[in-house]
This record gives structure tokens, sequence and C-alpha cells, in this order.
């Protein structure tokens, strides 16, 4: 059992009622405030008794303490609080105001416990009721307070975005802020009094000059100077400027009295001079004693002196860089770092010693010899330089090829043989001794260096490069085969990818056997039989692309040997033949794969086509012959001959093919084809007799309505070619080019409101198609209705928003202030379609940007090359704003693409009189054509 604690006694000043007007804490500096505990309940308090020790004291006398030494009157108090059931002077609560303590002294039992979680229970299910519409509330109150108390960060934030615009320059001007407080604003009283009279007085007599002593001066003998007399500042200036030319004339060169002060750049050397700033001082002091500290803990630590030295190289104390850097040699004679930076650190003069120093102290290192050398101005004396080297390292790979490159041929040659004596295993050395020595010597090194590298592929590469150059083709195979099969027994993995660079390496080298021999013994190691060809194709095209035409050939030659019947693998050969080969070379290839693919259509017509351009038509003739035999049944051959004889004015010839071909049941393009050589020779009946067969045979084939309705047309039967336009529209419902041609014909019969008619009908049934939009458009403009040509524009747009010839078009008719935003909005929408880039390059042609006009209109004509359109308007630029040399390359790039697409191209190239036009004069037709629209339209505009 413990004994009882026995209770502390309590300060007495504690039950004590304070004195009136008492804070606590004021007494030692601190502040009061108030709380709610200080105000207390809602309702006046009772006055407290006094507990102090002099009340305990007055009232003990009349009564003896029960219990714990209670008195009588804190008896009645306890009794008072029993019989009202709650203490009057508790704390108040604000949620449970003063009835917090009402039932504190009764038992919580688990009746309480479930009705709390019942009533906690109620609260919660209320709270989330109105859960979201205080919610909303709270947040439209936030709301509004923001939105009428906006923070400074969202009211300047327009601003703050837009200083990102602001240039370095518009920073630095911004004026520094000055002191406009109230009290600067105030003006100061100034006052302005004449001079009086005894302050003139003085001065003049501060400038008198005085023979005899002042009475003062003479009553202490002439030692002191009288207090009315002050220094003359004047000459003291003087005096200050006599003593600075004393100091610039001994600036001056004694012997030729010139000075040797640059007067003119003088100014100019003192902006140069580094001023260093306190910071960069203060980072300076401390790096000089955490160095110095290093080199002091571990003197033998050659980074620490070396950063010791940069640090005073950095500060400008050159010379103590130098102190230093000595030090250090002296603490590592036997590192070549530190030799190196002392020698860079030294005087040109003294560099040269600190580096024979250094070379003393470490003979076998190579960087310190080269740099020795590097010090030397002269070949000789650097060759000799490294020659002494090489006494003390002989078998230094990097000072042999040094010394080599300075010496002559034969020196060369008698220094790379001692060098391959004394460096055996560096193949560099033996391959440099292999080229400067002649056939039979060269044999010879490189079997002596097959012997001491047996596991080197460059000397088997630099042997076969040697037959080559000597003539010997036949053996270079015979080597590289040799080789590689000499590296797989010693082991040696042989890497497809790393032979293939070095076949490339020996193209660009001139050694075309080589590299063939190189590919043709290695293209197919690690490959698959099932990938080789998708493999070769991917190899080749990426040699292509890296301009290694030899070795594309070599390896399409290899991928041929091994698929003789893949008609792909032909004609990507001969397509690389074509660009790259000459004419020769690609009539072989072809030939030799009609022979091993004779089913190959585009084969035997890529054969024909090229005698054709070579201006051999027999014997493109003679080649469609063969195969037409080979392939008896092939529409394409009977349509290419046709092609043939009718570029080759030689309708009759022609005429029987096609007729030979509708015989043996040809298609629609064999009808349009007859059709066609009809038109050109004149014969307007046979013509109809064709179109009537064909289109009794097929029937949806539009182009032979287009052409029934276009012969009506030339023959002045509008009512005709109209009938035959709709009739053709009943067959074809979703042909462009017939409801345009419908369309025009409307115009030309009924005027705008019939063409509204079919243009709508037909975007009825054609939606989103842009040419119908178009020509509606057009249309309008051309009726003066620019209104309702707006309009049907946007209701365009909106139909076809990545429409690149409704967005040329839009750019095209929007005022001129207004072009550059719709230029924007069409790259957004379609940045690639050649029409738009077209359309910008115009905007640039007549705000006389040439360059940027040719760039966009270059890029139009490289986007699509097969449409006509873009070439004529380049070409007009180029008459325009380019040279000479820029039209005729313009010209050549042309007639290279051959274009068949175009609106304004198609109107001319097949018009019955320009039918066997070629490229060029077609360009130049269009060009005319564009000169005479722009002339009209501006007629229109000034009228």
């Amino acid at each position: 059992m413990q004994a009882p604690v026995a209770p502390k006694n309590r300060l007495e000043f504690l039950n004590t009622r304070p004195p009136p007007n008492y804070v606590a804490g004021l007494g030692r500096g601190a502040t009061g405030f108030t709380t709610r505990s200080d105000i207390g309940p809602a309702r006046a308090a009772p006055d407290l008794p006094d507990r102090s020790a002099a009340a305990a004291g007055a009232a003990g006398p009349s009564g003896v303490g029960r219990g714990r030494g209670k008195g009588p009157g804190e008896e009645e108090e306890e009794e008072e609080v029993e019989d009202k059931g709650y203490d009057e002077n508790q704390k108040f609560d604000e949620f449970e105001g003063n009835d917090v303590g009402l039932f504190a002294s009764a038992e919580y039992d688990e009746e309480d416990k479930e009705a709390d979680a019942v009533w906690d229970e109620i609260d919660k299910r209320m709270d989330s009721r109105r859960k979201d519409r205080r919610e909303a509330r709270l947040k439209e109150e936030i709301e509004k307070y923001r939105a009428s108390n906006p923070k400074i960060t969202e009211q300047f934030a327009d601003l703050k975005r837009k200083l990102v615009t602001v240039s370095a320059a518009e920073w630095d001007s911004i004026p520094e802020i000055g002191d406009y407080s109230l009290r600067n604003k105030k003006k100061r009283f100034e006052s302005f009094v004449p001079v009086p009279d005894t302050l003139l007085e003085k001065a003049r007599q501060e400038k008198e000059h005085v023979t005899a002593l002042d009475p003062k001066s003479r009553a202490v003998g002439g030692t002191e100077t009288p207090w009315a007399q002050t220094p003359d500042l004047t000459a003291v200036g003087e005096g200050r400027g006599t003593v600075l030319s004393l100091k610039l004339d001994k600036l001056s060169d004694s012997v030729s009295g010139l000075t040797v002060v640059d007067p003119k750049g003088y100014l100019t050397d003192l902006k140069s001079m580094k001023i260093t700033s306190d910071a960069e001082i203060s980072d300076i002091k401390k790096a000089r004693l955490l160095l110095k500290s290093v080199i002091q803990t571990n003197p033998k630590h050659p980074p620490g002196w070396i950063a010791a030295a940069r640090l005073e190289e950095v500060a400008g104390k050159i010379q103590t860089a130098r102190d230093l850097i000595k030090k250090g040699c002296d603490e590592c004679p036997k590192n070549e770092d530190v030799w190196i930076e002392a020698c860079r650190l030294a005087n040109p003069d003294e560099a040269k010693g600190v580096i024979a120093r250094g070379v003393k102290a470490i003979p076998n290192s190579v960087k310190l010899w080269m740099q020795a050398a590097k010090l030397e101005h002269d070949d000789a004396n650097k060759s000799r330089v490294l020659r002494k080297g090489l006494e003390n390292i002989p078998d230094s790979v990097r000072l042999w090829k040094a010394v080599v490159e300075l010496a002559n041929e034969d020196d060369a040659k008698l220094l790379l043989q001692r060098a391959v004596e004394c460096c055996p295993l560096h193949v560099e050395l033996w391959l440099a001794l292999a080229r400067l020595e002649k056939y039979d010597a060269a044999k010879k090194v490189l079997n002596k260096a097959r012997e001491k590298l047996p596991k080197e592929p460059a000397i088997w590469i630099t042997a076969a490069k040697l037959e080559e150059a000597y003539g010997n083709t036949s053996m270079v195979g015979k080597i590289i085969e040799r080789g590689i099969r000499a590296l797989q027994r010693e082991g040696v993995e042989i890497d497809r990818e790393a032979w293939m660079k070095e076949a490339e390496a020996a193209e660009r080298a001139g050694s075309v056997a080589t590299c063939n021999a190189i590919i043709s013994n290695t293209i197919g190691i690690g490959v698959e039989d099932e990938d080789r060809k998708a493999t070769w194709v991917a190899d080749a095209e990426e040699c292509k692309k890296r301009g290694s035409i030899e070795t594309a050939r070599a390896i399409y030659g290899c991928a041929i040997a091994a698929f003789k019947s893949k008609k792909s693998v032909w004609l990507k050969a001969a397509q690389l033949e074509k660009a790259h080969g000459t004419r020769e070379s690609l009539d072989a290839l072809l030939r030799k794969a009609v022979t091993y693919t004779p089913q190959a259509e585009v084969l035997w017509l890529m054969g024909a086509k090229e005698k054709w351009l070579a201006g051999d038509v027999p014997a493109a003739r003679h080649i469609l012959q063969e195969a037409y035999a080979a392939i008896p049944k092939s529409e394409e051959i009977w349509l290419a001959a046709f092609k043939l004889e009718f570029e080759n004015n030689e309708p009759e010839r022609a005429r029987m093919l096609l007729a030979k071909a509708r015989e043996r049941g040809g298609t629609e393009r064999v009808w349009m084809k007859s059709a066609i050589v009809e038109r050109e020779l004149g014969n307007s009946s046979e013509e109809r007799r064709l179109l009537d067969e064909g289109l009794r045979l097929f029937p949806s084939f539009f182009k032979l309505w287009l052409m029934m309705g276009q012969l009506e047309e030339r023959l002045g039967h509008l009512p005709q070619a109209k009938e035959a336009y709709e009739l053709g529209l009943k067959q074809c419902p979703n042909s462009t080019p017939l409801w345009l041609s419908l369309a025009n014909l409307e115009e030309r019969m009924s005027g705008l409101s019939k063409v509204r008619a079919v243009l709508t009908m037909a975007r009825k049934r054609n939606p989103h198609n842009p040419e119908l939009w178009l020509a509606a458009i057009r249309a309008e403009s051309k009726h003066g209705s620019k209104k309702e040509a707006d309009i049907l524009m946007a209701k365009a747009l909106q139909e076809c928003p990545n429409s690149g010839i409704l967005w040329a078009a839009a750019i095209e008719m929007a005022p001129r202030p207004q072009r550059k935003t719709k230029s924007s909005d069409a790259c957004k929408k379609c940045a690639d379609d050649p029409h738009v880039i077209a359309a910008i390059g115009k905007l640039f042609w007549h705000d006389r940007k040439v360059d940027k006009a040719r760039a966009w209109l270059n890029r139009a004509v490289t986007l699509a090359p097969d449409v006509g359109d873009f070439w004529a308007l380049l070409y007009k630029f180029e008459l325009q704003h380019g040279t000479e040399d820029h039209q005729k390359e313009v010209l050549r790039k042309c007639v290279a693409a051959e274009p068949k697409h175009g609106e304004k191209w198609q109107s001319i190239s097949k018009a019955v009189e320009n039918s066997h036009q070629p490229v060029e004069s077609i360009l130049k037709k269009l060009v005319v054509a564009l000169g005479k629209e722009e002339k009209a339209a501006e007629d229109i505009k000034n009228q």
C-alpha cells in the first residue's frame, strides 16, 4: 500500500479576487485582450465568495471544519449548487448555451449512446438534403463576390500575357520608378539673396598680390597662415593637370619622341577591361581558399594544382597561375596533364623549355611528345621531335601516323615499314604501307598483314581493291569469298550491315567490282528465306536514298537471280535503271525481264515506251507485237499500240488496231478511243455510230455520254446535246462532269435561273461535292450576284470544310484586307492542299513578294506534279519575275512530270486542234490563256 500523496498547496493569490482594473501581464509589457471566457455567461453572475485565507480564517471560529477542511461557507455553496442542479458560474458554451453541465453528473448509459447515435444520423440526413442547395448558394455567393472583388492577378492577367511580346530592348528602355511621395512633391521654399559687398571684397582681397606680411603673421614671425586667406582652388586644379601631364610624358618613347598611348583606342581599351563584381571577387576568394586547402593537404594531387592555376588565370593573375603550376610540376613530375597545363600557361618563349622538362620527366608520354611537336612551326623540326619521341615510344601508333603524315612518299614508305615492325597489330599501318607499295610488294605486305591479323576483314577488302585497281576483276570475287571463309574459320561473326557499309565505301572509292563482290557474298547472311525478297528490296531502297547506286544495283542483281519470276523485283530494278542508268542498260534489263516474266504487261509497256521516247518507233512497235504474242488478251497492250500509232500521226494504223480490239470484245475504253480517233479525223457520222454502239453496250460509262453531248454541241445541236446529258445523268447520276456540262449548256441556252436549278438538283443528288458548289458560286459571280455567291461560299465551306478548291476560291473572292486572314484559316483546315498553296502563292505574287511566291508555287507543283494548272502559274510567274535559267528549269520539270489533269489544262490539251501537241506547247498556250483571263477580269473591274 502506498502512502497517500499530500495535496499541493495552492498559491494564495489564485483564490483571491483580482484588484479593480487588473490586466494580466500588463506589468511585463503584454497587451491585454478580451475573449468569450472573459465575458462570461449571458446572465449576470452572482458575486463569488471570498476564498482567501483571511475569509477562511474569519469563518473558522464559528464552526468546525468538515470533510477536507471545508468551511461552512463552502458547504452552503455546495448545497446551493446541489439544489439548483447546475452551477451558475460555469463556462458559457456557444452551442449548448448555459445548460452544458445540466446533466454532467448523470450516468451515460447505452440508451443515451443509442439516442445520440440516432440524433447524429438525423442531423446527417437533414444536412445531406440541404447540401446541394447550400453548396449551390455558396458557389453563387463566391462567384458574385469574385466578380465584384476581382484579384489583382485577375485584373492584370491579359496584360501579363502580353508581356511575352515585349523585347529585350523595350525592357531596358523602361525607366526606373522615382520617389513620388507627397513629402517630395511639396515645393520647397527657395530664396535668392544678392551677394553682399563684404563677400565680394573678400574675394578681391584673396586675388591680390602683396609684398608685405600680414600684421598677425609678423606677430608670430611669419610662421602661420592668416585665417582670412583660403587656398586657391584654381591653382589646385592647374597643379593636378600638371602632374597628370608629367605622368603621361613618362609613358612616351624617349628615343623617337612618339607616345606609346593610343589616343583613339584609349577609351575603347578601357571599355574592354573586365570589371569584376563584388560577388565574383567573393566567389574567387572562396575558391582560392578551398583550392589552397586542397594543394596543401594533398600536394601530390595533380587536378588540384591545375584547378588552382586556372582559377588564378580566370582572376587575371597570370603570373600567380604560372607560379602555382610550376610548383605543381615540382610536386607531380610524373603527371602529363600538369606539364601540358604548364606549357599552355607559359610564355611562348618559355613553353618549349617547359615541355622539354616534362618530356625528360615522362619520356614515355605520347601527349607530351605531340604537344612538343605542335610547338614547332617547321615541318622538319616537328618530324625531328616526333622521331625523338619514337625512340622512346616505338610502339605508339599515334606518333607513327603523325610522322608519316609529315614525310614525303619515299620516306613515308620507309617509316611505315619500320612502323609495321614496331606495331604489327595495327591494321591501318599495314593498309597505308600497301597503298604506297607497288602491286607485287603490296601483295606481299597484305599477306604478311593477314598472317599477323587473321581476324581483320579490312585486309581482304583492300586486297580485292588492289586486284581491281590493276584490272584483275576476275580475282575480286574469289578474294572476297575466300576472305569470308577464312574469317568464319577464325570465329569472326560476319555482320551483314557492316559489310554493306564496306560495299558502299568501296563504291565511293571507285571499286565497283569489289562492291558487287561484297554484296553477292554477304547479302544473304542472317536472312531467312521467306524474308529475303522484302529485306533485299528494302536494303536497295535505303542504299538508293543514300546515293549508293551501284550497291543498290548489286542488291537488285542478287534479288533478280533469286526471284527471276517476281515481277515486282524486275520493276524495282527497272525503275532504278531508268532513274540512274543508261537507255542501253534499261533496255537490256527489260529484255531480260520479259524473258523470265512474259505475262508482266507493265514490263512490256515500259520497254516499248522507252524505245518510243528514244525515237525508235519501229523497235517500240516490235516490242508491242512480241507482247501481244505473249499476252494475246491484254487490252493494255492493244491500247498502248493504238497510242503509239495515234501519237505518231498514224491514224489508219490506230483505227485498224482499235477495230481488231472491238472485234475481240474490247471494254468501254476501246470504244472511247475509237470515237476519239474519228473525232480527230472529222468523221462525225462514224463517231456518232461508234458512240451509239458503245452506249448500247456500256450505258453506265459516263465518258461516252459526255462525248455524245460534246459532239452535238460542236455540231450546234444544243437541244440534242441537252438530251444526251440528261439521258447520261439518268444512267450516271453521280457523274460530276455530266452535271457541270449540263449546267454550262443551260447557261448558254436559258441563263442563270436554269443553271441554279440544275446545280441545286446536282448537289441534292451528290452531297458534299465541292466541284458542284464551286460551279454554283462561279455562276453567281459571273452574273454579278456577289452577295449570293458569298452566301453559297459560306454554305459550301460548312458542308465541305476540308475542300482545297473551295478554300482557294474563297481566298480569291475575299476583299484584299481579308485575304491574309482567309489564307490563315485555309492553312489550318487543309495545310498540304496544292490548290490552297497555289492561291497563297498568287497572293504573294500580287504583293510583289517574289521569293515567297516562288517558294509557294514550287511547293504546289511538288505536291501535285500531275496538275498542269499549277505548272502554268509557275511558268507565268517565272516569265514575269524569273531569269531565263528559271524558265528553262520549269519547262524541263513540267515536261518530265507530263501533267494530264487540271481544269484549265484539260480544256486546252483535249481540244481537237491540240491533240498531238507536246507538253511544252500546251503549257505556253495555257499561259497565254491565263493572261487573257486576267486582262478581261481587270477590264470588268475598271468598268
